[in-house]
């Protein structure tokens, strides 16, 4: 350490390049601090130290971004964290090769998502592209707090503003308030926690900051269609012109199978000797085989698909792609919306319908899961309060025991009347019943 001077402002702004090298000032008050001016004119902050018997030399800041006195304090933290044993240059290597939110993101899209169906990885894959990935992309996985966790999802929760569907007059894009999001910041948060549950397997990090992250109160959407909607649906139906998509809706009101379900659906899956249709695991949910009995008007439509599709084709309902079963029936839908007047009713909608049969018939909870394929009882446990029918008939036996039995009394209004021989109390007045 030749140059050896008190480092100032002063100092470092008479500082003139050497021509064809870099040299260092070192700080007459912080041992190994330094000032490195190079060939170029630039001039940067460094401290050598040794560690492990190894002369180490880190830069740590730039002048003038930083002042002399900012770099001297942090030069004093670097030496105490070198005297206790700690090695700064190896620490800020370690931090810069340390995984990052956007490496986790990758790393779960590849090992993750290609096991769960189609429409929920695309789904979460939009999740971290439009909320995970531009709140924390540069973060280091170690950074993320359960704060971060509660502010992301206090955003999402909140919703943004959309462009409206209809078509604006003018060439603006109109765009509609901002309406709260709750159950898209539940699905987030579950994003979360499964890649950080897969950060803590991998030793990215300890501990799992979504753990445990405070749900939203989600209110679940409920149409049921009426008997008289029913009726106008089944109307629509058989006078629309696609008669493949009206026999696609068919089967998701006599099944209540979602409606990729049913899109998907091969005639390889139904026996209609034993009326039972067998889901494949690839096309369900819950990534299970569902078995489920079908009734005689849905095998019906089975055997009128085999007459309309041509011989040897594995699909239901074929899609305009060769190879490949239909891909959209939601154009066809709003159609039917208009016809039958019911534009809040999706076709989701119709699988809750056939739930709500089901329990007026006198169908279990129990009986309601198996056949709409829940692999939780919590999922079905939202149809319970369509069975308060024989709950109230039960809390009515309970009135009707409690009700006060009627009482004799005497009329005052009525005179007399002649003893009869039977009668064993003569000259009392006639008795009317009354309640107590």
């Amino acid at each position: 350490m030749g140059n050896r001077q008190k480092l100032t402002e002063k100092v470092l702004r008479e500082a003139g390049p050497a021509a064809g090298r870099d040299y260092q000032i070192f700080d007459t008050e912080v041992r190994g601090f330094a000032v490195c001016v190079y060939r170029g004119g630039g001039r940067a902050f460094t401290l050598d130290y040794r560690h492990a018997g190894r002369q180490r030399r880190m830069t740590f800041a730039r002048w003038p971004e930083w002042g002399v006195s900012a770099a001297r304090e942090r030069a004093k933290a670097l030496r105490r964290e070198i005297d206790a044993g700690g090695d700064p240059l190896a620490t800020r290597d370690a931090t810069r090769d340390a995984p990052r939110v956007r490496d986790l993101i990758t790393r779960y899209s590849e090992l993750h998502l290609p096991h769960l169906a189609k429409l929920n990885a695309a789904d979460q894959r939009s999740m971290m592209e439009k909320f995970i990935t531009p709140a924390w992309g540069s973060m280091l996985v170690t950074e993320v707090t359960p704060l971060d966790v509660e502010r992301l999802l206090t955003k999402v929760a909140e919703g943004r503003a959309r462009p409206a569907k209809a078509k604006p007059n003018n060439r603006a894009r109109k765009l509609k308030p901002a309406r709260p999001t709750p159950v898209r910041a539940n699905r987030v948060g579950e994003v979360v926690r499964k890649m950080f549950a897969y950060a803590v397997k991998w030793g990215w990090r300890a501990d799992n900051p979504a753990m445990g992250f405070r749900r939203r109160i989600e209110t679940p959407r409920e149409r049921y269609l009426s008997h008289d909607e029913i009726a106008r649906l089944a109307q629509a139906l058989d006078a629309a012109e696609d008669g493949r998509a009206a026999d696609i809706i068919r089967l998701c009101m006599l099944t209540g199978a979602r409606v990729g379900e049913v899109r998907q659906a091969r005639f390889e899956d139904f026996n209609l000797e034993h009326l039972v249709w067998t889901k494949p695991a690839a096309t369900t949910k819950q990534r299970r085989v569902h078995r489920v009995p079908i009734s005689n008007e849905a095998a019906a439509i089975v055997r009128q698909r085999r007459a309309a599709v041509v011989s040897g084709a594995p699909w239901l309902f074929p899609g305009d792609v060769p190879g490949q079963p239909v891909q959209e029936v939601r154009r066809f839908w709003r159609r039917i919306q208009t016809e039958v007047d019911i534009p809040d009713v999706r076709i989701h909608d119709l699988r809750q319908t056939f739930a709500s049969l089901l329990v007026s018939g006198g169908a279990s909870l129990e009986m309601i899961g198996k056949l709409l394929g829940h692999s939780q009882m919590q999922t079905t446990q939202r149809y319970a309060h369509l069975m308060d029918s024989p709950l109230r008939a039960g809390v009515g036996a309970v009135a009707s025991a409690f009700r006060p039995k009627p009482r004799l009394v005497h009329s005052s209004d009525t005179p007399d009347a002649p003893a009869s021989p039977a009668d064993p109390n003569p000259g009392e007045a006639p008795a009317r019943t009354v309640g107590r």
